[in-house]
């Protein structure tokens, strides 16, 4: 197996045992890049003499007699959408296209404090609205099991990288789905944590309300030790926790889920979800139940009242928050005869059609005569499914539902329905809605050799709870453990390996 090809934690052994050094490290990570990345198309920038600098800085430092921290060593892909210093942060966007960021968001100064090497920025969808990495404006990224696939979005660059090797672990963003949906598409772990347990400072706001920054990873134990290293107070950030949230201590072996009880809206998903995923799901149950988790039905709202309150209120935070780029202050600028034509031209050059669509739709719904019946309805329906979970949790301590109602579906798609792309994220926007966490696993592969993800959802500040009962799932169910062989044919699919 290549050193690319591990997880962080078998690394992490490995440099500690003197089995390998970080400059070996990141040179098969660059040397994956240079053969699969043409394809794949998983990054926006490569920073390959950073990382190689980055990686002999540490291995003298720690000869030094420095202390290594967590993630010392280990090569991580960054979502563009999160700020880099020194290295540009586009959102996939024409309109910051050159933007090269003066600062690091707190996520990147944490990971960069616990020694991780930051290999590059991903590709996503514009200002990470989107659900298949469709929608960016400055590259393509497949599906590494099927080049004639979506990997899934917004952070589909960031699962991409992972899955094929060009990244050890990644950061992602999740709004309504956008760490899961990728980590489910691309057989990966994919963690959407509470709503303010990981500093938003440095990502760029899409639905400020609910975005939150996310690991994506090849096992529940790296998405642990990333997560660790992520959560804690910050003070640039008003709506961070400001006594952080409980460490996640996974043990070595697999533990009993006894005394756990586990929800599942089985009545739900009889609709609207594809046989095979149903049969993966219901397998993956069973499991848990082995495990010793006591399964109970439980009855949620129809996800599509989520997927329709979701929609109205980050449209309208989007309108909000896209507001600043103007071509005053940073990023692209369009000449014109006056300040209104030069703000006209600015924007229409310089935002895609779906950031446009939702720009109009937002400001739409903010309008006077319209604020009262979609905005205000939509978050009475978002309160509503807060209250919802929160009452399901006093009797439950987890829900399970699919990450998704398909496995990755085929580029093009739904590209000239944004209904049916916007209802991808019909199972992962309630938790978005409410502020819980969610933690996505891979359930296995369908007959077409792609993988399928399932969701385990917390109450909050729960994240510890969801990554052990993920950890036991994963200690006797190894379907985080396929990977695609990544010897792509000429027709651009690759065979599961």
């Amino acid at each position: 197996m290549e050193l690319c090809d591990r997880t962080a934690h078998e690394l992490s052994a490995m440099l500690a045992a003197g089995e390998t050094s970080c400059s070996e490290i990141v040179g098969s990570v660059l040397k994956r890049i240079s053969a699969v990345e043409h394809h794949v198309g998983a990054f926006i920038t490569v920073d390959a003499e950073g990382a190689e600098r980055r990686a002999k800085s540490l291995h003298a430092g720690r000869r030094a007699g420095e202390e290594p921290g967590p993630l010392w060593g280990i090569p991580v892909a960054v979502k563009d959408n999160i700020c880099t210093k020194g290295m540009r942060t586009t959102c996939a966007s024409k309109i910051l296209e050159n933007y090269v960021p003066p600062y690091d968001a707190t996520a990147v100064e944490r990971l960069i404090d616990a020694g991780a090497i930051i290999i590059g920025k991903t590709n996503m969808d514009e200002f990470g609205m989107g659900s298949s990495t469709e929608h960016s404006a400055l590259a393509a990224t497949v599906n590494p099991w099927d080049g004639a696939k979506v990997p899934g979005g917004s952070s589909g660059g960031s699962a991409a990288a992972v899955i094929s090797g060009e990244a050890v672990c990644s950061l992602g963003s999740d709004t309504g789905g956008s760490v899961r949906l990728p980590a489910s598409f691309c057989g990966l772990v994919g963690l959407r944590p509470t709503y303010g347990a990981i500093s938003r400072y440095g990502l760029v706001a899409f639905g400020s309300s609910m975005d939150q920054i996310g690991p994506i990873t090849k096992d529940v134990r790296d998405c642990a030790a990333l997560f660790n290293v992520l959560a804690g107070p910050d003070k640039r950030d008003s709506t961070s926790f400001s006594e952080g949230v409980p460490r996640a201590v996974l043990p070595p072996g697999p533990t009993s889920l006894r005394g756990k009880r586990l929800g599942v809206p089985r009545r739900l998903l009889d609709a609207g979800t594809d046989g095979e995923v149903r049969a993966l799901f219901d397998e993956a149950v069973k499991t848990l139940s082995d495990l010793g988790a006591e399964v109970v039905d439980v009855e949620i709202m129809d996800p599509s009242h989520a997927v329709a309150a979701y929609y109205v209120i980050a449209n309208a935070e989007a309108s909000s928050n896209l507001a600043r780029f103007d071509g005053v202050r940073y990023g692209v600028r369009r000449g014109g005869t006056g300040l209104e034509d030069m703000y006209r031209r600015t924007r229409e050059e310089g935002f895609g059609t779906e950031v446009k669509r939702r720009i109009a739709l937002g400001t739409y719904v903010l309008s006077a005569g319209y604020y009262d019946e979609y905005y205000l309805t939509a978050c009475r329906v978002r309160n509503l499914i807060a209250r919802e979970l929160r009452e399901n949790f006093e009797r439950l301590d987890l829900i399970a539902l699919p990450s998704a109602a398909t496995e990755a579906f085929a580029l093009g798609e739904r590209m000239k329905d944004p209904v049916a792309m916007y209802l991808s994220d019909v199972f992962t926007v309630a938790p978005a809605l409410a502020g819980s966490p969610a933690l996505s696993l891979p359930m296995g592969l369908t007959s077409n050799g792609m993988p399928a993800g399932f969701q385990l959802v917390g109450p909050p500040r729960g994240e510890a709870g969801l990554l052990e009962a993920g950890h036991s799932f994963q200690r006797v169910a190894a379907h985080h453990t396929n990977r695609p062989s990544m010897d792509l044919r000429k027709d651009g699919r690759a065979s599961a390996g």
